[in-house]
């Protein structure tokens, strides 16, 4: 794998749209659109009809954008939070920078390799940790651990001594550790999750809502290590939540998404800037909800924005 520059973005995102319930053009005619424009031709003339291809909605179905023509960049180190109410796109960005799902338009691009051209070089830089993680419930931590541990091709006694430190330092206790996942709670999983995504050393950290489900000592644990991770271990975060205070406490910068769009981008403190609260010091809450119009959500059972990820049995 190539060299990666220091001075290279850690992430860029260029006028990256995603779509669901449209119906699929057939495979040729797909192939024949983008060899007409690698060869210089737009997208009007590729299609054959001079103008551009009309969308249709799968039957039954209303074509959704749920991510709409969104753009930024995230420096190497920094910490990068997407805020926005649920249905906003959030999970969706995030499964589009894991390469799980392929826009429809823009670019991405994880310290210059490209997330289409370049999946597997970009799989290795990266780890995301889901709101609704997926294990095998009926094995341990440990087994499922030293499972993926050996998918990123940590040797086992390496990855079970690592995942040992990890979960220490997330707080869980000695004694879960060879229980099985299926006995624990949620939160306890949320941290297996964490440490699972932690022990590959990723250089870029995609973490969905990662403290959903936990107590306040807990979010304040993953907290400071999301921090030791950047500080000592040269990681770039990109982080969604719900939680401002978390937020506000992490973030280097933050966007706003709302209806797949981004509304704002700026540092905390430059966001609270675009609010007037008569005196009163405004909060990230309040950017929130001027912005969006929208509530915080806070449940627990807040999901992924279209589907959540299968858990395996």
């Amino acid at each position: 794998m190539k060299l990666i520059p220091e001075n290279q973005p850690a992430l860029v995102v260029e006028d990256v749209v995603k779509r669901f319930n449209v119906v699929s053009d057939s495979w040729w005619r797909r192939v024949f659109r983008a060899q007409s424009v690698s060869n210089g031709q737009n997208e009007e003339t590729a299609s054959g009809t001079g103008q551009a291809p009309v969308l249709r909605a799968k039957r039954g179905k209303e074509i959704i954008t749920a991510v709409d023509h969104v753009s930024f960049a995230v420096q190497r180190r920094e910490i990068f939070g997407v805020l926005g109410p649920n249905g906003s796109g959030k999970s969706t960005l995030i499964r589009l920078l894991s390469t799980l799902l392929l826009p429809d338009e823009g670019q991405i691009t994880v310290f210059g390799f490209d997330v289409e051209k370049d999946e597997m070089q970009v799989k290795r830089l990266i780890n995301r940790v889901s709101v609704d993680a997926a294990f095998f419930k009926k094995l341990s931590p440990r087994e499922n651990l030293l499972y993926g541990a050996r998918l990123y091709g940590v040797p086992g006694r390496v990855a079970d001594q690592k995942a040992r430190e990890i979960l220490e330092r997330l707080g869980l206790r000695p004694s879960s550790y060879n229980s099985p996942m299926e006995d624990m709670s949620r939160g306890m999983q949320q941290k297996v999750a964490i440490a699972r995504a932690f022990l590959s050393q990723p250089i870029l950290l995609l973490l969905d809502e990662p403290t959903t489900g936990l107590d306040p000592r807990s979010k304040l644990e993953v907290q400071s290590f999301v921090n030791e991770l950047r500080d000592t271990h040269d990681a770039t975060i990109l982080i969604t939540t719900h939680d401002m205070n978390e937020a506000d406490a992490l973030c280097d910068q933050i966007a706003i998404l709302d209806e797949g769009k981004v509304v704002a981008l700026d540092t905390p403190t430059g966001l609270k800037q675009l609010v007037n609260r008569n005196g009163r010091a405004p909060t990230l809450e309040d950017v929130f909800m001027e912005l969006t119009g929208k509530e915080l959500v806070k449940q627990e059972d807040d999901l992924s924005d279209f589907e959540p990820e299968k858990v395996l049995a």
